[in-house]
């Protein structure tokens, strides 16, 4: 469709005049909007978020999630260091927290600020599977997804200013609705989609530095898988990959994150 092609002729021009190398990947990445200016946005959201929110503190489980996190992110340092770019992480301040919510879920802030729910505990069902989905958060964070997010949606604005001016003068509110679903599956899905897929595959090798068992992210997405009682939108229209797909990955990739960890000299897993 015209519209598809228009974006992604647009993604592939600002990949060109505007676009950042991430070192853990060697990949290069939208980035129309720098982590300086990125970063200190989420780190006083993440802030206003945890006075708003009830936050659990002195509790054994807030010290996994703290302990946890720390070591996530020191096999993050080592492993930045070990290819060169101890620079890369400078201006990340890691930050993990633990909220009284229901809700089965965690995230991450660009920057390293994190948010674990009492609710996704039960599921991690302990160390290894909380270390599993931290890892997964952390790798959001290097990965710099949430600029890439920023930088298309940017980009996706533009392309429907740009579009209405060319292809929908004949009709505009067609042209809208068709640009609007066409971008989100066509486009906007799989590149979360693929974000997703990153964080797994990354999220995965970092636990495996940190000394986890890697097997255990494809366990943890079992339960998830049997919690969600199979209540889940097609992938295709989901901002995820499915519960089998990721299962079907993270076994997949669980003996090259041994093999990474091995690198590092972790050959013994928790």
């Amino acid at each position: 469709m015209k519209f598809k092609y228009l974006i992604r002729t647009l993604l592939a021009t600002v990949l060109v005049v505007s676009c950042h190398t991430n070192p853990y990947t060697g990949k290069k990445t939208l980035a129309l909007v720098g982590n300086a200016q990125i970063f200190p946005m989420a780190f006083q959201q993440y802030n206003q978020f945890l006075t708003e929110n009830n936050v659990v503190r002195g509790t054994s489980d807030a010290a996994m999630i703290e302990r946890v996190g720390r070591k996530i992110a020191k096999a993050a340092e080592r492993w930045a260091n070990a290819i060169g770019h101890p620079e890369y992480l400078k201006d990340y301040k890691w930050e993990y927290n633990l909220v009284n919510d229901k809700t089965v879920n965690a995230w991450c802030m660009p920057g390293g600020k994190i948010v674990f729910y009492t609710g996704i505990l039960p599921i991690a069902a302990g160390e290894r599977g909380v270390a599993a989905i931290m890892g997964h958060e952390v790798a959001h964070a290097l990965l710099n997804h949430g600029q890439q997010r920023m930088s298309a949606g940017q980009i996706q604005q533009v392309a429907g200013v740009v579009g209405a001016a060319t292809l929908g003068q004949k009709n505009p509110q067609l042209f809208a609705a068709a640009f609007g679903y066409g971008s989100q599956v066509g486009v906007m899905l799989p590149f979360s989609r693929n974000h997703e897929t990153e964080a797994d595959k990354m999220g995965i090798e970092l636990m495996a530095i940190a000394g986890y068992n890697p097997d255990e992210a494809s366990k943890l997405w079992e339960r998830m898988k049997s919690n969600s009682g199979g209540q889940a939108p097609s992938e295709i229209l989901s901002t995820h990959p499915s519960n089998d797909t990721r299962i079907a990955n993270l076994r997949a990739w669980a003996p090259a994150a041994k093999a990474k960890a091995r690198q590092f000299g972790v050959t013994n897993f928790q």
